[in-house]
């Protein structure tokens, strides 16, 4: 009997052990009621409690993911595109989300479907695909407001995709080719042109170079030219006044001035000219030719009178 009555004591302690001690995680917090009332919220680690009296609801402060279901949604230009999303929260106040909502996970759920829709409804289907940034910023804000009475904090929100119709996809990737090959025809109009303004720059160049060459080549011949008929011009200038002198100092006579001017004329007359045109200067040189002539013929005259004599001479021998 008093082993019997020990082991019940035992047993006894034993259940209001395990009634009574609670362990709570360090990402928990606890609620304890007494008699179904709060009395309060206790922290993680080892928790006494009264047996059959006090009952404590554990709460995970983690951050947790909420998958929102896709649904359909109209857009502002009518269009049909189905939607889904993510929600990623955590607990702030176990005592709000304990007992001011009932099932929090389909609470946020159908809040992110009707704000979702309502959001969506005000931008049109290029908004709505190009703007998701400002869709999870605005659904966050939303949700965050609504769901602060329930001790919760909306961490962030994310679209996980948006669906428009077949037909509108196609004729989205039709759109986008097109816009594709626009900009590639663009951007093959301005390499050719880019090409070819270069290629002009290039020939234009090529020739102010090859006009410039041309000029200094034109310039150091002229240069070579005008010294070689500046040193011509100075070396006739020396000759003429060496004969000049010559001539001078020689003191020439008419008779030798014009039988140099019939040199002179020899050679002016030695062309395929039928006229010769003389200067009115050389009067005076005509007129030593003239007493020249004479001299010659009176030469002759005596040439003729000598021979007779001499012939007489050797017949009378």
């Amino acid at each position: 009997m008093d082993l019997f009555l020990a082991i019940l004591i035992i047993l006894v302690l034993l259940v209001v052990a395990f009634k009574g001690v609670k362990i709570l995680r360090p990402y928990e917090k606890g609620v304890v009621e007494r008699l179904g009332k709060y009395s309060r919220t206790v922290e993680s680690g080892l928790v006494i409690i009264i047996p059959f009296v006090e009952t404590i609801r554990k709460v995970d402060m983690r951050e947790q993911v909420v998958d929102v279901p896709p649904q359909e949604v109209i857009t502002k230009d009518n269009t049909v595109v189905v939607v889904d999303c993510v929600i990623f929260y955590e607990v702030v106040d176990p005592f709000n989300a304990v007992y001011n909502v009932v099932n929090f996970y389909q609470a946020i759920t159908k809040l992110a479907q009707t704000n979702l829709r309502n959001i969506i409804g005000d931008l049109e289907l290029d908004q709505t695909l190009t703007s998701r940034e400002q869709i999870n910023s605005q659904l966050r804000e939303v949700l965050d407001l609504a769901t602060d009475k329930w001790g919760t904090r909306v961490v962030r929100v994310e679209i996980q995709k948006i669906e428009p119709p077949t037909d509108i996809v196609e004729a989205m990737s039709k759109q986008m080719k097109a816009e594709r090959m626009k900009r590639a025809a663009i951007l093959e109009a301005e390499g050719y042109k880019q090409s070819e303004i270069k290629k002009a720059e290039g020939d234009k160049q090529a020739a102010i170079l090859e006009a410039q060459g041309k000029a200094e080549a034109i310039k150091a011949v002229a240069d070579a030219d005008k010294y070689q008929e500046i040193a011509i011009a100075e070396g006739e200038a020396k000759a003429i006044l060496t004969v000049y002198g010559a001539i001078h100092e020689g003191n020439p006579t008419n008779d030798l001035l014009a039988i140099k001017y019939m040199e002179a004329l020899q050679k002016v007359a030695d062309g395929k000219a039928t006229k010769i045109f003389l200067p009115l200067e050389t009067s005076g040189v005509l007129g030593s030719i003239a007493g020249i002539s004479e001299l010659f013929k009176e030469k002759d005259k005596e040439d003729k009178e000598i021979q007779p004599m001499k012939v007489k001479v050797k017949t009378d021998i």
